[in-house]
């Protein structure tokens, strides 16, 4: 059993899929999620049927409720996705980012460790399932990002496992606070605790707050693509399924204590990322002859830079390649391609999560760097 908290959002809800379709993995699945605005149970519909598959609508600020769920299901590893994690978002209203990201993993720290005490030394030899389950096999995986570790000068080598810590925004100070606390459990309570620091994620059930869902969408509503400042930041780009197969990895093979990054060894200018969608997109999906732009790239506006705009993020997953023989499968180019026909091919999911909400969050942050009507939702 491996409960995972936010299995509902993006990498959380890949995650779950990767997992539940994987024929060498048996094990039951439980999803801790609060659904928020992003997260979505209809990225769990694919296996909602799945007899391996459990959800409970839970909030890691209930501690309560965290330690009731932790007690009866039992697992054998808990993973932690679950967080407020749009640096927009953290800027506007940095509070929750505290609650969740930190006080909600002091909580879920508190829970597993409370459910770890109660377990048996026992054996290697012990299986893992159920009431089962020791100390020596279960596993605690907080799953972080290389936001942590601040801003990277153009020539500087990618963000290791020891580079210091550096965060420039609420949301990464917030996520740098939570890395802490996990390695303070397992230093000081003896917690089996494994931390991940991850690159930019892209690929399919992405709320469009984030740069490519947004790019995509926006083009193909023929609406205005917003590229903060000179669009010149520069982000390490990673599809979320070789994501998931690294996690799985790091639980499964991970030394407790360690951190592990995790990145794409794929750096790209903000801009240049933009280009790329919009030249898939003119492939995939072709302006009629009554569209007002000939290209989508007409459609990109540059507006006000972000407060705090950190210039460049490179990871050296080095450690995890020689650890585990991982390596991407994806490029760049092969990942966007099938994240922009994902999203093509599902206006249904597109459609139910531009509700209200998502709307009014567009409307406050980017109307007013465009020209009237550029950036309506229909």
């Amino acid at each position: 059993m491996i409960l995972i908290t936010g299995g509902a959002g993006f990498i959380g809800s890949n995650f779950v899929l990767h997992l539940l379709n994987n024929e060498a993995v048996s094990e039951k699945i439980v999803v801790l999620d609060n659904l928020t605005y992003a997260g979505n149970m209809s990225n769990l519909s694919a296996i909602s049927s799945n007899a391996n598959f459990n959800f409970e609508k839970c909030d890691i600020n209930n501690a309560l409720a965290l330690k009731e769920i932790i007690r009866r299901y039992k697992p054998r590893a808990v993973i932690h996705f679950a967080a407020e994690s749009h640096v927009d978002r953290s800027i506007k209203g940095p509070s929750k980012f505290i609650e969740t990201n930190i006080t909600g993993t002091f909580n879920l720290l508190e829970a597993s460790y409370e459910y770890f005490l109660t377990l048996d030394n026992g054996t290697n030899n012990t299986k893992k399932s159920g009431a089962q389950i020791t100390k020596k096999q279960f596993r605690f995986l907080h799953v972080s990002t290389d936001e942590v570790y601040g801003s990277l000068e153009p020539n500087e080598p990618g963000f290791s496992e020891n580079h210091p810590y550096k965060p420039n925004s609420p949301y990464a100070a917030s996520k740098a606070s939570s890395d802490f606390l996990v390695r303070a459990w397992n230093k000081t309570y003896n917690l089996p605790t494994l931390i991940s620091n991850c690159s930019n994620n892209f690929g399919p059930y992405q709320f469009p707050e984030k740069l490519i869902p947004l790019v995509i969408l926006n083009a193909m509503d023929h609406h205005a693509i917003p590229i903060y400042g000179d669009g010149k930041q520069i982000r390490d780009w990673l599809y979320v399924e070789d994501h998931c197969r690294a996690l799985f990895l790091i639980l499964d093979k991970g030394v407790i204590g360690e951190t592990y990054n995790i990145g794409g060894n794929c750096e790209f200018q903000n801009i240049e990322l933009v280009k790329k969608i919009c030249l898939i997109l003119n492939d995939l999906l072709p302006l009629k002859d009554s569209a007002k732009i000939t290209q989508y790239h007409e459609l990109i506006q540059f507006i006000d830079d972000r407060p705090g705009h950190d210039k460049r993020y490179a990871v050296d997953n080095q450690k995890l390649k020689n650890a585990f023989s991982w390596k991407p499968r994806e490029t760049l180019f092969s990942g966007l391609k099938k994240t922009v026909q994902w999203y093509i091919d599902n206006l249904d999911w597109v459609k139910s999560i531009k509700n209200n909400s998502y709307k009014s969050w567009m409307k406050e942050n980017y109307s007013k760097s465009f020209k009237k009507g550029e950036n309506e939702s229909s």
